[in-house]
């Protein structure tokens, strides 16, 4: 049986949609949808996004809302969005040359790792941005609710104009999984005629790395929605995924667009405008 999840259903969905509009459009927009939702449905399925971070790092301390609000200039708006959404941050682990025997780097002299436990499934990013602005370290959250985790990062480096602030960039985010523990693992086996909405994954270990500013990319990687190019740093990859942000969101707005139109003309020329965004997404992408 497919589960409603599948990317079976998804392709048939999309294909069905596609077949509302004329035949040259329809090979433009079923494109686009391929490779935008494909891409993004598939993003951390299969691999596991959390670390099992080495106890001598533990932290494990109550982080008070009242002390983001005090290093961190925090509109009323944000202080409503921790109160609606946020039950509790837990600052879990310290990654530091002491406690996890790697070097610091001057753009990551230290990586911070939150667990934040989410009163619904959502958080908007403009709390974690908040975060991000009170501690001046890169940060890596994990958000839990429900039990499930999923784990979400901005790629934050020290300002080259202002090395007393952080430039911090969007946020890259796995999907919800379900952790593996003895708990959940014993319930599979009482049920297994019973699946699971949501993958079951397992903590691995950090990866072998010279620097913590290695292990900074390499935790960032597991959360990028296309992979590095030969030779890339990180800046510029991060730079290159949030060009093709961008450009999937002019794509879908000129999809709007396309669907509401009703002269021929303006199709024509829509069609044309499509695929000139096609190519330049593909060549941000490959």
């Amino acid at each position: 049986m497919i589960s409603n999840s599948s990317p079976f259903l998804w392709y048939r969905r999309e294909r069905d949609e596609a077949t509302k509009h004329t035949k040259s459009e329809k090979r433009e927009i079923f494109f686009f949808r391929v490779v935008r939702d494909f891409r993004g449905h598939k993003m951390g399925m299969g691999m596991s996004t959390l670390f099992a971070y080495p106890e001598p790092a533990k932290f494990g301390r109550m982080l008070p809302k009242s002390k983001i609000y005090e290093y961190a200039s925090t509109s009323t708006a944000v202080k409503n969005l921790f109160v609606r959404q946020v039950k509790q941050i837990v600052w879990q682990f310290k990654l530091a040359p002491e406690t996890v025997n790697l070097k610091g780097t001057p753009s990551v002299p230290e990586i911070q790792i939150f667990s934040i436990a989410l009163k619904g499934g959502e958080l908007k990013t403009e709390a974690l941005r908040c975060i991000d602005l009170a501690i001046s370290f890169p940060i890596i959250f994990e958000l839990q609710f429900d039990g499930k985790v999923k784990s979400i990062a901005a790629f934050k480096r020290p300002s080259e104009a202002d090395a007393g602030k952080w430039v911090i960039s969007e946020y890259f985010v796995s999907d919800w999984v379900k952790e593996l523990t003895t708990e959940n693992t014993e319930i599979n086996k009482q049920n297994p005629s019973v699946p699971s909405v949501y993958s079951v994954v397992q903590r691995k270990p950090l990866p072998l790395v010279r620097d913590l500013g290695q292990l900074y990319e390499k935790i960032l990687d597991g959360l990028m929605p296309y992979p590095a190019r030969l030779g890339e740093d990180l800046q510029t990859r991060v730079e290159r995924m949030e060009r093709i942000r961008l450009k999937q969101h002019e794509l879908e707005r000129c999809e709007v667009r396309l669907r509401k139109e009703k002269q021929f003309n303006r199709k024509v020329a829509i069609n044309a405008e499509l695929r000139e965004l096609k190519q330049e997404l593909e060549g941000l992408i490959s």
